[in-house]
């Protein structure tokens, strides 16, 4: 049935795969979530009967009954859907400097002309001289340079951002993004790959057989916590055990007299095994055989090998880079301090990302422009809210990529200081347009309203210019170095 359709206190069954639907309480069985496109938490949750579980989380591993809490209207994906349409009539809009110049440019130039024709023609009598004259006066004033190259230029500028993958919904973005000094990423799947891997193993001269224990455990699991073990060993993993699942603690796998114990500490207590407790930012997975401890794995989510660099260079620019993430304090400091962000949040609901990036707005300076970085569902709300909203195209959630204003189709962070330099060189090349077209066209005007130059110059000066822009603009569609610099 559709949701909408669906009332408080009606129950509906989730399979594994599935996302959840409405916001309720779990009435018979227990799975794990993943939560990370809603709350930006990278770690899946474990829930269990009476336990709440929230719209948009996927449910992983197990099969469960839901007691639906929430009507549709009121469940936290459409209040997110609904503050994305609330920050979206707040969103900044860039006026077009071509529109604004042309609403008093073209009827100056016009009344100037026929004045030029004329006056003088009644006082001096020689019509022919003066409205020759005039017309060369409005040949070279027609704003043909102008109104081709600087669209033009903002074209090229988009069109040379899409070779990268770079996509930018609109010129007025692009020149905004020029002026980008304040970059807000969220975490997970943004400056991290949203995914664990097996980052420590103690004691280390152990790691082969630890791993291979841990695999043997882990080898059925849905878990992505299990995947990575699994995938970190990388070879055939042994079969022919029994393996037992408990809630909460772990998995016990059994041979004959042989037991492979893999879980977390609470495994370790109820089964009387001395352990060495580990400290670390992340999942500690403790590995035991036949009650004797053999040591430990530890799983965090891995950072993207591009986001150390690309931050480097937005901070070289002279840009403050912020974080904002669902995940814990201890993470998110983790994060921050191995790649060098100016500064940080913690433990944030989508609501809290927006009232952040609203306090933000309210003290950045009147030339600042505020980039917000994410992927999730989550992100959609703050993508609108801020200056410049960019998503993550490649495994960024539809709710993300449309609230953005520039989308990076390919998850790659070197992305933003690719653009960052495109709309550099565009802006610049738009100004060297619109100064050249100007001065030349000024100097001619008042040439031709001295009798100076004839009509050739003054076609020059029209046609000419504009083809001279045109070929200027055309220089922002060349090709850019990818890498950031080191």
């Amino acid at each position: 049935v559709d949701p909408s359709e669906v009332k408080v206190g009606d129950v509906i069954i989730i399979n594994p795969g599935e996302k959840v639907p409405l916001d309720g309480v779990i009435i018979k069985g227990s799975t794990t979530l993943d939560t990370k496109a809603l709350t930006g938490e990278s770690l899946p949750r474990d829930v269990s009967l009476n336990e709440e579980v929230i719209s948009g989380c996927g449910n992983l591993t197990s099969q469960i009954e839901v007691r639906v809490s929430k009507e549709f209207y009121d469940s936290t994906v459409s209040k997110i859907l609904d503050l994305v349409e609330n920050a979206s009539s707040q969103k900044s809009k860039a006026e077009n400097f071509i529109t604004k110049f042309a609403k008093y440019y073209t009827p100056t130039v016009v009344i100037v002309a026929l004045i030029l024709a004329i006056v003088p023609s009644l006082i001096t009598s020689d019509w022919s001289t003066w409205i020759y004259r005039a017309l060369s006066f409005l040949v070279v004033s027609c704003p043909c340079a102008l109104v081709i190259s600087i669209p033009l230029s903002f074209f090229a500028g988009i069109g040379a951002a899409s070779r990268y993958g770079i996509l930018v919904k609109g010129s007025n973005y692009l020149e905004k993004f020029n002026k980008a000094n304040i970059f807000v990423f969220d975490k997970t799947g943004t400056l991290t790959k949203g995914n664990f891997a097996v980052s420590k193993i103690t004691p280390e001269e152990n790691k082969e057989e630890i791993l291979r224990l841990a695999a043997i455990a882990e080898q059925n699991s849905n878990h992505p916590i299990a995947h990575s073990i699994v995938s970190s060993y990388g070879k055939e993993v042994e079969n022919g055990y029994t393996l037992t699942n408990i809630a909460g603690q772990g998995i016990v796998a059994t041979r004959g007299e042989d037991s492979i114990y893999c879980g977390n500490e609470k495994l370790m207590q109820s089964k009387g095994i001395k352990f060495v407790k580990e400290d670390g930012v992340g999942t500690i997975v403790y590995v035991a055989r036949n009650n004797e401890y053999i040591g430990s794995i530890l799983i965090a989510d891995e950072i993207k090998e591009e986001s150390k660099q690309v931050i480097k260079e937005l901070n070289s620019m002279n840009c403050k880079t912020f974080m904002l993430t669902g995940d814990n304090e201890a993470i998110a400091k983790n994060v921050a301090n191995q790649i060098g962000l100016t500064g940080y949040k913690a433990s944030l609901l989508p609501q809290n990302k927006v009232s952040e990036v609203d306090n933000m707005l309210k003290t950045k300076g009147t030339n600042e422009v505020l980039c917000f970085v994410g992927d999730g569902i989550n992100d959609a709300p703050v993508l609108m809210r801020s200056d410049i909203g960019i998503a993550m195209g490649g495994v960024g959630s539809d709710a993300a990529i449309e609230a953005s204003d520039i989308v990076l189709m390919k998850d790659d962070l070197r992305g933003i200081s690719l653009a960052k330099r495109i709309a550099k060189k565009t802006m610049r090349i738009v100004f060297e347009n619109i100064w050249f077209s100007l001065i030349v066209k000024l100097t001619i005007l008042v040439l031709s309203a001295f009798g100076i130059t004839n009509m050739w110059i003054a076609v020059f000066g029209d046609v000419g210019v504009a083809v001279f822009a045109i070929l200027n603009a055309m220089r922002v569609n060349s090709k850019y170095v990818k890498e950031p610099k080191e």
